[in-house]
């Protein structure tokens, strides 16, 4: 596509008339145009390169920006909150001094188009965004989604991006210690591989992607500059797959973990000795985003000369150059005088690192090729001024009968015998049952800090090994939910992170997201994102969560056949002392089980109705915000007093999904008995949210419903931890040896 490296600005200004293949890189007539007209001439290759990959949906959110504003427009107070939306990650002050940074992102088309490395960068690239703030990275979670379990593909898609994860973050010491897999046929062909990532700092050590002082050095530094990823993940989540277009199927990006950990320990000793002014990590959109976000987000201009950067592939043309994704690399701006102690400290590390340019005092990013000026644009109209679409949205017409299309309708279980068999068959099923196959293949105890990980409410780090200060977060979403109601659903999400903070002992703080859906050309599908999004910030400003950044992962649908709505929701939270964290696993028999919240007839979009009847309507069960916040102060009130020795929060399964994790994980058995006013199926099935169990000492019992009765949150003693066996008195009782069965070894056999 390179126009030769005579396509300067000048030649540019010369030829109005020479065709550039605007539509082949992704941007419509009218977006061409108006690169046109801002520039005031037809824009050179390279600058048509820049402007393309940064105009990109994944990159500009073009499509989204309207809505998202409401994060910002709805956000509520919050003195924790040190750095919002708009840089690499969000920020939390957590107390004693730290600061901790957080972010969840999206590489859903790649992975699907080469699922190990897809999801290996997937990590690399949320990992350098932490670094990018000045934290140390101290752990991963990885929310995914794939097809039906038993559909061929999915054999191919899943172990692939396990390996990945597994692969890229074992390598670099990460330990993983949460998320999420569910599967769907939704999401056959595009799978959901979302990551996340937590980095630990002072607030003093806080650094932001800016390149201010005229005359400070911009240095890249990492690995070489290849051919993999030109145009990757930002071209390529821009647009609906198409198996006929190859074209939309660029190079997937390589990583290499080993040169990761090297980056990661270069960068932290420069931040030591304050050598950086500002930084930015080369991920989507490569050099193209790097270069324009740090000028526009500075005092002054860039200038770039291209020649210097170092290459793997000398062939590359300047736009290739401009557009590679290739991993494991990073933009720092230098102060002159201390380049020499950057550069040193890039060889101690075996980094390479060249300066290939400077800030200057105009307002212009320039960048130069064998000599000749080949962009020079005003850096806010690649990386902020990209069009903004108010697409148009409608709620679809199918809404009304999916809606309709209650569970009421659905047989329940006739008899003892039956209720017996749909408990089995609920246990046992992909969505429910364990997932050890899974995140067997990921370390969750490196480093040494972990204090709870899968398959736990939320996973937890220590970060400070004298007070016993840690951070909690957990990752939801629930795309059954969204279909019936995206606003009921995206708010369901938010309430279900926030409860599994919570039910560990942790105060939640804040929020990031990653927000999954279709076409936005679609009516229906931004109808969707509009609801979700709404949803989602008018919950946060009731709960006074923040959304502190995220990600928009759009076109995720094969031909007219989208994904479920999936917004997934990412609640930190705080613990003064992780010694006080309770866990899922029950502790002691003679334990009292009591079930906290109102239980009511909610089976709409539940794992009981898609199990035993493969049935997807209704409306998602009700949010009561204010019960979410009461039921988590309960809860963290409860742990740090040693109240409870353990604590599940209820969704996806219901009660008897609960009992069982937590009866499975202590190895104990549990015995159960239907409190008055319901009835053995609702108890056991029912999905209400606001809901946990929790096992409490007999010490503990009095003081523990005095402040439930006084705090007027329902606690129903629902039965004791006991034997070796789940039973319901009166109904059945089954094995601990039969459910382990059920439960562990479902996922083996589907992916033997």
């Amino acid at each position: 596509m390179s126009r030769t490296p005579l396509d300067t600005v000048e030649h540019a200004a010369e030829t109005p008339d020479v065709a550039l293949p605007w539509a082949e890189l992704g941007l419509k007539k009218d977006e061409y145009e108006r690169v046109v007209e801002i520039l005031g001439r037809r824009p050179t290759g390279a600058e048509l390169a820049m402007y393309s990959v940064m105009w990109s949906e994944h990159c500009s959110y073009k499509s989204s920006k309207v809505h998202l504003r409401q994060f910002g427009e709805k956000a509520p107070h919050s003195d924790a909150l040190l750095v919002g939306i708009g840089e690499n990650a969000g920020v939390v002050d957590v107390g004693q001094g730290y600061a901790v940074t957080f972010k969840v992102e999206s590489h859903n088309h790649p992975s699907y188009v080469e699922p190990y490395q897809g999801a290996a960068t997937g990590v690399g690239g949320i990992v350098r965004d932490i670094i990018a703030m000045g934290a140390r990275p101290v752990a991963v979670v990885d929310p995914l989604r794939f097809g039906a379990a038993d559909h061929p593909d999915t054999k191919r898609v899943l172990p692939g991006v396990v390996a990945g994860i597994g692969g890229y973050g074992n390598c670099l010491g990460l330990p993983n210690i949460g998320g999420e897999v569910v599967f769907d046929a939704c999401y056959q062909g595009n799978p959901l591989v979302n990551a996340g990532a937590i980095g630990v700092m002072r607030h003093e050590d806080i650094h932001l992607a800016k390149a201010s002082g005229a005359g400070n050095k911009v240095i890249l530094y990492g690995a070489r500059t290849g051919g993999d990823g030109i145009g990757g993940a930002s071209i390529l989540a821009s647009e609906t797959f198409d198996d006929a277009k190859p074209s939309k199927r660029p190079a997937v990006q390589v990583g290499d973990p080993f040169q990761e950990k090297l980056l990661i320990e270069c960068t932290l000793e420069a931040f030591a000795e304050k050598l950086v002014v500002g930084i930015q990590d080369l991920g989507a959109a490569g050099l193209s985003c790097a270069t324009s976000e740090l000028a526009s987000n500075g005092s002054g201009g860039m200038r770039v000369v291209l020649d210097d950067v170092p290459l793997r592939d000398s062939t590359l043309s300047p736009e290739e150059i401009l557009m590679s994704e290739s991993q494991e690399r990073m933009c720092a701006v230098v102060e002159p005088g201390k380049v020499d102690r950057f550069l040193a400290i890039c060889e101690k590390w075996d980094v390479i690192a060249t300066v290939i340019g400077e800030v200057t005092d105009g307002d212009r990013l320039e960048i130069f090729w064998h000599g000749g000026k080949i962009v020079d644009v005003d850096p806010r109209t690649v990386a902020h001024d990209g069009p903004v679409y108010e697409r148009p949205y409608a709620r679809p017409d199918w809404q009304d009968a999916l809606q309709a299309d209650t569970a009421a309708a659905l047989a329940r279980p006739a008899d003892a015998d039956e209720l017996r068999a749909q408990v089995l068959r609920l246990v046992g099923s992909p969505n429910q049952a364990s997932k050890s196959w899974i995140t067997s293949q990921y370390d969750h105890f490196v480093q040494g800090n972990t204090v709870l990980a899968q398959p736990e409410d939320s996973g937890m780090i220590r970060i400070d090994e004298e007070s016993g200060l840690g951070v909690a977060i957990a990752t939801d979403g629930n795309g059954r939910f969204a279909k019936l109601d995206p606003y009921t659903g995206a708010q369901l999400a938010l309430a279900e992170a926030y409860r599994n903070v919570a039910t560990t002992g942790a105060k939640p703080l804040a929020v990031s997201d990653c927000l999954n859906f279709g076409s936005p050309e679609d009516p229906a599908v931004m109808w969707q994102f509009a609801e979700a999004v709404r949803g989602l910030a008018d919950g946060c400003q009731q709960l006074g969560t923040p959304v502190t950044g995220g990600n928009v992962s759009l076109y995720n649908q094969t031909g007219e056949v989208a994904i479920h709505p999936t917004p997934v929701v990412a609640v930190l939270g705080v613990i003064d002392d992780v010694a006080r964290r309770t866990p899922v696993a029950f502790q002691e028999d003679g334990q009292l089980l009591y079930l906290l919240g109102d239980t009511r007839e909610e089976f709409d979009g539940s794992a009981w109705s898609q199990v035993v009847h493969g049935h997807l309507g209704g409306l998602p069960p009700k949010v009561d915000l204010e019960r979410e916040r009461l039921l988590a102060e309960i809860l963290i009130s409860a742990s740090r007093d040693g109240m409870v020795d353990a604590a599940h929060d209820l969704s996806d399964g219901g009660l008897i999904q609960a009992v069982v994790e937590s009866a499975l994980l202590g190895d104990r058995g549990a015995r159960l008995v239907v409190p008055d006013g319901l009835d053995a199926f609702t108890l056991l099935f029912s999905e209400s949210a606001g809901r946990a169990l929790v096992a409490v000492p007999r010490s503990e019992e009095l003081r523990f419903t005095d402040m439930c009765g006084a705090r007027g949150l329902p606690a129903t003693r629902v039965g004791v931890v006991d034997g070796t066996s789940v039973e319901l008195q009166g109904a059945f009782e089954l094995p601990l040896a039969e459910l382990r069965a059920a439960h562990e070894g479902t996922i083996p056999a589907l992916l033997a």
